[in-house]
């Protein structure tokens, strides 16, 4: 009799739990119809405010701060539906104490990316310097000619036309006017300082690559592909000295 009772409790468990609707998974995408104007307008709303939030998490995520999915749906549905569970003024403050989390730690982890840009482009540089072709100024920029110009050289103060391609040290193209299929053209004090020292070094015509140390280039800044303190490689093609400008009057007062 006993035994027949936990058989029959088994069964009774068993019927009831496949009788239990699935788990709903909040994050599941579903593939909507969306016809009308007023579902298109509807979807874009939610769209746009997920694309915000989608955005803050990754951007958090790269400094190690983590969300519960979860707890972060039913957070905004509760706050759609003026129910949430924390007051304006807490929820606030909990994001101002997150978002000065989120500062800190990338101003963290910037300063030790630059420092191990400074201490990989020193090694590079001087391992660089040892090659019979790569000549180094004063300044410590690094070069070595590719091809011979027969042109004539430009100033500080002309407007240049080249083609180029930068490169970081894992060889990473950043920028190139090849893949452009243009060239560039710039008045040559208006660049990095490396550029403005290295083209006016080559006659028209030639073609050069250059090896500028951080201080040349874009020092503690990140632009793009570039983190704070990297060394960078520019293979340069001076093709036309466009404009000669004319030198300064007086030195500038910066």
């Amino acid at each position: 009799m006993k035994k027949a009772s936990v058989t029959m409790l088994m069964v009774c468990a068993l019927t009831l739990s496949a009788c239990q609707p699935p788990a709903v998974d909040p994050m599941k995408v579903e593939i909507l119809v969306l016809d009308t104007e007023q579902q298109k307008h509807s979807y874009a709303i939610g769209a746009s405010m997920g694309q915000i939030i989608e955005s803050k998490i990754a951007n958090q995520k790269e400094v190690g701060v983590e969300y519960d999915q979860n707890l972060l749906v039913k957070g905004f549905i509760a706050a759609l539906q003026g129910q949430s569970q924390l007051e304006k003024k807490e929820i606030q403050s909990i994001n101002r104490f997150v978002e000065r989390l989120v500062q800190e730690k990338k101003a963290a982890l910037k300063a030790l990316m630059g420092e191990e840009n400074k201490a990989l482009g020193l090694a590079f540089l001087s391992n660089n310097a040892k090659r019979a072709v790569v000549i180094v100024t004063d300044s410590g920029l690094q070069y070595e000619v590719l091809k011979k110009g027969e042109g004539s050289k430009p100033k500080a103060t002309d407007t240049v036309k080249v083609h180029y391609l930068g490169t970081l040290l894992d060889g990473t193209e950043f920028d190139s006017s090849y893949s452009r299929n243009k060239p560039a053209s710039f008045p040559l004090n208006r660049v990095i300082k490396g550029w403005t020292e290295g083209v006016q070094l080559m006659n028209t015509g030639a073609k050069y690559k250059f090896y500028v140390p951080s201080d040349l280039a874009y020092g503690g800044r990140s632009t793009g592909e570039i983190t704070g303190h990297s060394t960078l490689i520019f293979e340069v093609e001076l093709l036309e000295i466009i404009h000669k400008g004319k030198p300064a009057t007086r030195e500038p007062e910066f």
